[in-house]
């Protein structure tokens, strides 16, 4: 628990501390959260497999969108990574008023629905003939994108999409978490003092409190789409099998459900 380092669950045998997983414990059929880590959404209001959705993920790039980056009404935006992240990404840059949303992504199968959340623009970089990407995006806007978003964890894509950003004002948001190794990022100093900037961020810069219910009502007025998102629902018992299509990037967000909770609505 983040207040006192310590945990609620042990093994009765042992005795031994069982530790929570990014402190919720969501595939537990019982759990103690913090209240820190509790955000209270009114009953029957938005169905449990949307509300779901609120947590890291769609918030996280939404917020990027809105908090983060704050991007401005006709700019335009390039996306790296069409995962349900960048694809909220690109959802927040749509209602924030972007002109044109780029959207890179190795997978062809992310033009069509990167296209009904947002995007008016799809590059693969395995189909543009031995040019770069930062290329590609500078000449389709004149000079390189107001706001960009890494959203796949690779240090040389961020440094591409801080590449593809345009000279004076542009914005490179970070999302992507990098797995294994952690490399540095390699940016040059004067491409800096030009002034591009970079930012990370966490969660969206939300504030889960007071924005996911925000959030909710935005989902409940029909200006966020969540349904595109799940792709997949499957019991608790095929939940590796969940974790194999989202890896093969075959799933954007499978709902899991516990044995009986769809059916008994709990």
């Amino acid at each position: 628990m983040p207040r006192d380092g310590t945990t609620r669950f042990s093994f009765a045998a042992t005795g031994e501390p069982i530790h929570h997983f990014i402190s919720v414990s969501s595939f537990t059929e019982y759990t103690v959260v913090d209240v820190a880590h509790v955000v209270r959404i009114e009953p029957g209001r938005i169905p449990h497999e949307m509300a779901c959705l609120l947590s890291c993920g769609v918030s996280t790039g939404v917020g990027a969108a809105w908090k983060v980056a704050a991007v401005e009404a006709g700019s335009s935006v390039a996306v790296f990574g069409l995962g349900a992240v960048g694809l909220a990404v690109t959802q927040g840059c749509r209602m924030r008023g972007a002109k044109r949303i780029i959207g890179v992504d190795l997978n062809p199968d992310k033009r069509e629905i990167g296209k009904r959340l947002g995007i008016t623009d799809f590059i693969n970089p395995n189909d543009i003939d031995g040019r770069t990407v930062t290329e590609i995006i500078k000449e389709m806007t004149g000079g390189g994108a107001d706001y960009c978003f890494e959203c796949t964890g690779s240090t040389p894509v961020m440094a591409e999409a801080f590449m593809s950003s345009r000279m004076g004002w542009g914005k490179t948001v970070v999302l992507g978490v990098a797995s294994g190794a952690i490399a540095p990022i390699s940016i040059p100093s004067h491409d800096i003092l030009r002034g591009r900037s970079v930012v990370g961020s966490l969660f969206g810069g939300l504030k889960p409190k007071t924005d996911i219910p925000i959030l909710a009502q935005k989902y409940l007025n029909k200006e966020l789409e969540l349904e595109e998102f799940v792709t997949h629902e499957m019991g608790f018992g095929e939940i590796n099998r969940a974790f194999e299509l989202l890896t093969q990037g075959k799933c954007l967000r499978c709902i899991i459900w516990m044995d009986g909770a769809k059916e008994n609505g709990v």
